[in-house]
């Protein structure tokens, strides 16, 4: 049985919550109604996984994380509203070492919380077989961040790209990316195209966020867009990101969600949309830690048609899931930790 503690400010979501879980026999179950009561049924309950809201008096969700991955690192779910506010709080939590978060359907008190019933439960239950990490000391990272925004843009934006670098990632995908992309040089020579599974709310603060820690120049794809070296594109959430030739020249674009795949924006769809427009040798691809197989069939063709590929190392991997996939399919060109993979890509690019 897994031990999850439900920590929510209103006793109606714990309510909810507790009832969504005890239908799966296969959850012990305690609750705490904020961060302080979180902290001491930690001590005392020792929970495998932790579902954790945002907003709480006393002591909020943001707080209590940075404790829980300071002092007793287990995989924590961050419940979270779906604002502009929320989705910047959220993000910081996925940087403090949450490894997921579920977005509240209805508000803080989410009356129909049942309907993502099917989504919650399959998070949570990922999230118990995940690897915490502890959390990063905040001066180092403001240190990082501003060094980091003290770096000129690059100066060969305009220049025409020789390849193009292709990331999916899924679950614990922020954390993984915020390892990666900072190390890529101002004048990396490849654009950088990521599907991250993430919906609308959450992606433009994201490529803002990571935009400010990088050399490169990180925009959420809204439209069409042009694609230079130094510049890393995020789809955006709840559609899917590809590669289209317009007047002769690779561009990103955004389109609607298409039914054949199950996750957005879809790793599967940006691959194939690539090699469709791209010599399968100038790309590079990388598959990062999250659940199921997203991208792994693709990128499998793209190494037999003479393309590189990269999948993410078991021992950095906070779900081992699309990695492991690419890998089983024979599909993985090269398996790296997280922290080897820039290094890689710039090898590669030159």
């Amino acid at each position: 049985m897994t031990k999850l503690l439900i920590v929510d400010d209103s006793a109606l979501m714990r309510k909810y919550l507790r009832e969504i879980f005890e239908a799966e026999s296969a959850f012990t179950i305690a609750t705490a109604r904020n961060g302080q009561d979180a902290l001491a049924q930690i001590g005392s309950f020792n929970p495998d996984v932790v579902t954790l809201d945002v907003n709480m008096p006393e002591m909020d969700g943001i707080t209590c994380l940075a404790e829980i991955m300071t002092s007793a690192p287990r995989p924590v779910v961050m419940v979270s509203s779906i604002t502009r506010k929320g989705a910047e709080v959220t993000l910081e939590a996925l940087k403090l070492g949450a490894v997921d978060f579920v977005e509240k359907p209805g508000g803080t008190v989410s009356l129909n919380i049942d309907s993502i019933r099917g989504h919650i439960v399959a998070t949570v239950k990922a999230a118990a077989r995940a690897k915490p990490r502890r959390a990063r000391g905040l001066v180092d990272r403001v240190r990082h961040a501003a060094e980091q925004a003290a770096q000129p843009r690059p100066l060969s934006a305009s220049e025409n790209a020789s390849g193009l670098v292709l990331v999916g990632v899924s679950t614990g995908g922020p954390r993984t990316l915020e390892d990666i992309l900072p190390e890529l040089p101002q004048d990396f020579r490849y654009p950088v195209i990521v599907a991250q599974h993430m919906p609308s709310a959450f992606t433009a603060s994201f490529a803002a966020r990571l935009d400010t820690i990088c050399r490169v120049k990180v925009v959420e794809v809204t439209g069409p867009m042009p694609l230079k070296p130094g510049h890393v594109y995020i789809g955006r959430g709840d559609a899917d990101v590809v590669v289209e030739s317009r007047l002769g020249r690779p561009v990103v674009n955004t389109v609607k969600l298409d039914a054949q795949y199950l996750w957005h924006p879809s790793v599967e769809r940006l691959v194939k949309s690539a090699m469709g427009v791209l010599d399968p040798r100038a790309l590079l691809a990388v598959q990062l830690t999250g659940m199921g197989n997203d991208g792994a069939p693709a990128m499998t063709e793209l190494r037999r048609l003479g393309g590189r590929t990269i999948a993410e190392h078991e021992s950095t991997a906070i779900v081992f899931g699309m990695p492991a996939e690419l890998i089983r399919l024979g599909g993985a060109d090269r398996i790296l930790p997280s922290d080897r993979i820039a290094d890689q890509l710039i090898t590669w690019s030159k």
